[in-house]
């Protein structure tokens, strides 16, 4: 399996799957010096970093044995208890990059406890083409055992910078997730606006500037939401409250009925807003609808 190079002073990685964010995180750390472990259920992904310089692995056993840093980037939660069975994870630190939920993050933190592995999750907040470029603004959530952040963090950050979350392991899973469904409705506000305006005389492309523009200064909007919840204030500094929204949205809904378009990617957030209006809370912006959403004990 060893691969014939010089000695490198650098910390080897093992790296178990090789889709193409694992491949992209293992092309950073050879690019930048650090010995590198890979193996993938799929061997002929290998290859390709074999040819890089990258030690492949016939087992994750193998691999795993090869060195300190374990990383995972595999397909689902599932895939990291089937790809570390058998494995000998004593005295190893176990880092997870495999997208997943809080509490499954909780439960892999303990299953590796007791193997005798240190345990840290991350939620990967960049896409292939971003890794192994800082200018790019990529980087890792991480959360669990700090120490093994501390101890890393040089090597954890040549492909993604670093940022971390909190002793929860499931921290990292749940900012990750956190984000991404802010983006998912970020993008159903974008899919509905082009298929109001497809067939005008507009370009799109020109369009999309301008809707790119407007984003852009309405997320600054989320500081004084994150104070409002933060305080428990909902109408601390409203700009527009609860009955102009709706009543606003009423007017987005028949536009869209006009234009021949389906409401429905925004109809569940105007319902939200309608049934907190109708609670009696007509001073509040749109952030209270929060009380909604969340199931308490």
């Amino acid at each position: 399996m060893t691969h014939d190079t010089a000695q490198s002073t650098k910390p080897r990685v093992v790296l178990l799957g090789l889709g193409a964010m694992g491949s992209a995180l293992a092309r950073a750390w050879l690019a930048a010096g650090h010995p590198v472990t890979v193996w993938n259920r799929t061997a002929s992904r290998a290859e390709p970093l074999r040819a890089l310089g990258a030690d492949v692995a016939a087992t994750a056993a193998e691999a795993v044995a090869s060195g300190e840093l374990v990383v995972t980037c595999l397909f689902d939660d599932a895939s990291v208890g089937e790809a570390l069975a058998g494995t000998d994870l004593d005295g190893r630190d176990l880092v997870e990059l495999t997208t997943g939920t809080p509490d499954q993050a909780d439960a892999r933190a303990e299953w590796a406890r007791q193997r005798g592995a240190r345990f840290l999750s991350g939620g990967i907040m960049a896409i292939p083409p971003m890794v192994g470029v800082p200018e790019a603004g990529g980087y890792v959530f991480y959360s669990g055992t700090r120490e093994v952040l501390t101890e890393h963090e040089a090597t954890l950050a040549v492909p993604l910078g670093t940022r971390w979350a909190g002793a929860r392991p499931g921290a990292a899973a749940l900012y990750d997730i956190a984000l991404l469904s802010a983006m998912n409705g970020l993008f159903a506000g974008v899919t509905h606006a082009f298929a109001l305006v497809r067939d005008e005389e507009m370009p799109l492309k020109e369009f999309s500037g301008l809707l790119v523009s407007w984003l852009n200064a309405m997320a600054s909007t989320a500081g004084s939401m994150a104070e409002q919840i933060e305080s428990g204030d909902y109408t601390r500094d409203v700009v527009a409250n609860l009955p102009m929204l709706v009543s606003g949205n009423r007017t987005l809904e028949a536009a869209a009925r006009e234009q021949g378009v389906d409401y429905r990617l925004l109809s569940p957030y105007s319902e939200l807003l309608e049934e907190r209006l109708a609670q009696g809370f007509d001073e509040e912006g749109g952030t209270g609808a929060l009380e909604l959403l969340v199931k308490r004990p």
